[in-house]
């Protein structure tokens, strides 16, 4: 099982073109995904039915034949197997039952994780099983302050102040909930791993809001202490997204652990491809919106990042999800100029 260019790139090679997966890849774009959602009451339900998960899985991967497949699930599946109420309320996205007190850690146990987590193991069972042996299969979780940010908050926030603000002035407890979740997530991702994915993705979406003085501790340390948990027992590439951070990623180009970093829109290719890229791959950045617009503007800032970018060790990628008003035929269009793409052309 090769796994494809993905993996190679993954494990120190290039490639020219560059392989090509885009995040949020299986989702409300799609008409064949919305024909599957509508048969679901919820979208925990939707994540927890292995049939209908392995399904929307494998779409985008028939639809434009994309170097790899990410499981369809939700980093909020952590929280709600470590006994967090979380559900999803339409039009308004996730909501938790927020932690208010480190009492409250107490009701919180990883114990139930594999079983109330099961589903998600056989829909990669059951992804690995119908991908094609060069079509990689990508794993995922939350990093442990993204995490935190949902379960102190009760949902998304503009600035997550409350977390920040318990991070600061009870920086004990506020360790022990992300050692908690360091914990969990291991569990999560090794349990991934076992079902069948050759690499996983840690998406700290929310690492951006923390000043640079608060960054290594709450977002690098525990992304690192999960990737060479991951490397000792299993082997396994780790791809961090440290979303928003700026300059501040230069934080995570050394950490051995670390087989890439996805880089987010707002990092510029050029600095990237003379700070970062010869230290660790790199994945990125196209502006989800720039596949909304399709045309000249994607076509050119496409080939402006691959030629930045595509002769290191790079992996074509969006610089955050899919936005559900994305047009398929614009992806099509993207990737067949990721594939169509040669340095200097």
């Amino acid at each position: 099982m090769t796994a494809g260019k993905l993996m190679a790139v993954l494990r120190g090679g290039r490639f020219v073109p560059p392989p090509v997966w885009l995040m949020r890849q299986a989702g409300r774009y799609l008409p064949e995904y919305r024909k599957v959602r509508a048969t679901t009451s919820s979208f925990l339900e939707f994540c927890y039915t292995p049939d209908k998960a392995t399904e929307v899985t494998l779409q985008p991967i028939r639809r434009f034949d994309l170097d790899a497949a990410i499981i369809f699930s939700d980093i909020l599946v952590v929280p709600d197997a470590l006994g967090q109420k979380v559900w999803f309320a339409e039009g308004e996205g996730p909501k938790l039952e927020p932690l208010k007190d480190p009492a409250e850690f107490g009701k919180l146990s990883r114990a139930r994780l594999p079983e109330h987590l099961a589903p998600v193991y056989a829909a990669l069972r059951a992804t690995r099983a119908s991908l094609p042996s060069n079509k990689a299969l990508l794993g995922f979780a939350g990093a442990p302050f993204t995490l935190a940010c949902y379960m102190i908050e009760g949902g998304g926030s503009r600035d997550f102040a409350m977390t920040k603000r318990w991070a600061y002035q009870h920086p004990e407890s506020f360790g022990l909930l992300i050692d908690l979740l360091v914990d969990a997530v291991v569990d999560h991702l090794g349990h991934q791993v076992e079902a069948g994915a050759d690499a996983v993705q840690l998406f700290d979406s929310w690492a951006g809001v923390l000043p640079e003085s608060e960054l290594f501790r709450w977002s690098v340390q525990p992304m690192q202490r999960i990737a060479q948990r991951l490397r000792e027992k299993h082997d396994v590439p780790v791809i961090a997204f440290p979303r928003a951070v700026g300059p501040a990623i230069l934080m995570y180009r050394r950490i051995t652990e670390f087989a890439a970093l996805s880089i987010d829109t707002g990092i510029g290719a050029h600095w990237v491809a003379n700070e970062l890229q010869p230290h660790v791959a790199l994945q990125g950045n196209l502006d989800p919106i720039m596949l909304v617009a399709g045309g000249r503007a994607l076509e050119a800032e496409a080939r402006r990042i691959l030629n930045k970018l595509g002769g290191g060790r790079f992996v074509f990628n969006l610089g955050h999800g899919i936005v559900p008003q994305t047009p398929p035929d614009h992806v099509a269009r993207l990737v067949e100029i990721v594939r169509g793409w040669k340095p200097g052309a």
